[in-house]
């Protein structure tokens, strides 16, 4: 890898060790949270960028790492001779075991068959966690307490940022190089063509088997992490929800690309972070941004960078620059006409609203929102959503239409100086 590539990641990374002491608590508890997030999505995507299986269970090993933390941290609590910073590796311990077991049957079959035996693994612990009291505390769940080591007394958040950091840099490294090892090409020509492997005499469900078992490992570490920053942890960690964000933040964010996943969790969750306090209806956005990547950039934004990036020489920004900003405005237009549509519907048919009505006998009172006072039975209320979807739509159409020519003679240009290369190598 040339110093060039790794300019990026290293000024990233300094940048995550210089910022977090001038940034307040709640800051400091969301990167947190972006780095479990970071963690999680890059173990998943082994399996699924890599090795082309769609799980959609993996929160079993992401609340199995959890309580592996929370039980060693107890033992910790009682004399247990352990250093709080290795707490992770119980994590990792048990999502390798399981993850063995749990892989060796999910990998018998292939496609939907083993996205939906994952699944049915994940509910399993979903459903038995709140009855083994032993194991997982119940409804209530475990909890414990991060205990000193070595002078580090581990009761800040910036402590424990900086142990999570710690911990995301080795396994995200660990990971790299895995992809750089004769079995990581070997989990690529997995995802490629399994019958060649097969002919090739190797045991193909033995190395899904190992790639899950890494995965599940990996996962378990997060889960760990995310045990030691809350100290505490329920059944709801293996809820679907938790599988179905991983799922979304990697395939936003590329699993074409080693750190797509990265790109996808850390804005996920600064999504939820900014917004879950200010609207109820950011899991809606969260979806609809799926859905819209998913339609118009299957690469993700990993794949969409990635793709600016390889042709940055042949790229003619003079000309670029003014359409990607207009669609960029059109895109600022849709998405206000779509969150006054999402909010105003979600005034009208809550509850606040339905007492207002009650009250007013009926009819239709006027509402705020974003500090206006709206007639619902205006005309004029409609109209300017509608007005900014329009224009909006109106303005990215176009812009994308001198996109795609300016793009296509890039393309031909590059088609006539591979000719004349051709040519000159020919004669």
């Amino acid at each position: 890898m040339s110093m060039r590539t790794l300019l990026l990641p290293i000024v990233l990374l300094a940048l995550l060790i210089v910022i977090p002491p001038f940034m307040g608590i709640a800051w400091q508890n969301a990167l947190v949270n972006v780095l479990i997030a970071s963690l999680f999505a890059l173990a998943f995507n082994l399996l699924i960028g890599q090795a082309g299986l769609l799980s959609f269970g993996h929160a079993a090993y992401f609340g199995l790492g959890a309580f592996a933390a929370l039980h060693l941290m107890i033992a910790i609590e009682d004399g247990f001779p352990f250093p709080t910073p290795l707490v992770p590796l119980a994590g990792a311990a048990v999502g390798l075991v399981i993850g063995l077991i749990a892989g060796y049957f999910a990998t018998m079959r292939s496609g939907v068959y083993f996205a939906l035996v994952t699944l049915a693994i994940a509910e399993l612990f979903h459903s038995l966690a709140p009855r083994l009291q032993d194991l997982f505390g119940g409804e209530a769940g475990v909890s414990s307490m991060r205990m000193p080591w070595s002078g580090i007394i581990f009761g800040s958040t910036l402590e424990v940022y900086y142990l999570t950091l710690t911990w995301v840099v080795l396994c995200a490294l660990a990971l790299w190089s895995y992809t750089r090892t004769p079995f990581g090409r070997l989990t690529l020509a997995l995802r490629d063509n399994e019958q060649r492997v097969r002919f090739l005499g190797y045991n193909a469900h033995s190395s899904k088997v190992i790639v899950f078992a890494i995965s599940a490992m990996f996962t378990g570490v997060a889960g760990a992490l995310l045990a030691i920053s809350n100290e505490t942890a329920n059944y709801s960690l293996f809820a679907s929800d938790v599988s179905a964000q991983v799922v979304l933040q990697t395939f936003v964010g590329g699993s074409t690309i080693f750190f797509g996943p990265v790109i996808g969790a850390a804005a996920f969750t600064f999504f939820s972070f900014l917004l879950s306090d200010v609207t109820r209806s950011w899991v809606f956005y969260q979806g609809l941004i799926f859905v819209l990547v998913m339609l118009y950039a299957p690469a993700g934004i990993g794949g969409v960078l990635q793709h600016h990036i390889r042709n940055r020489r042949q790229l003619d920004w003079s000309r670029l620059a003014g359409p990607y900003l207009v669609a960029i405005l059109g895109g600022v237009l849709v998405a206000a006409g779509v969150v006054f549509l999402t909010e105003a519907i979600s005034v009208l048919f809550g509850e606040h609203y339905a007492r207002l009505r009650q009250s007013a006998a009926g009819s239709f009172p006027p509402y705020t929102l974003f500090g206006m006072t709206w007639q619902p039975t205006s005309p004029l209320t409609w109209l300017v959503p509608l007005i900014l979807l329009v224009f909006g739509l109106a303005l990215m159409v176009r812009s994308r239409q001198r996109i795609d020519a300016l793009w296509g003679r890039m393309g031909k240009g590059k088609e006539a100086k591979a000719g004349v290369g051709a040519l000159g190598g020919a004669t």
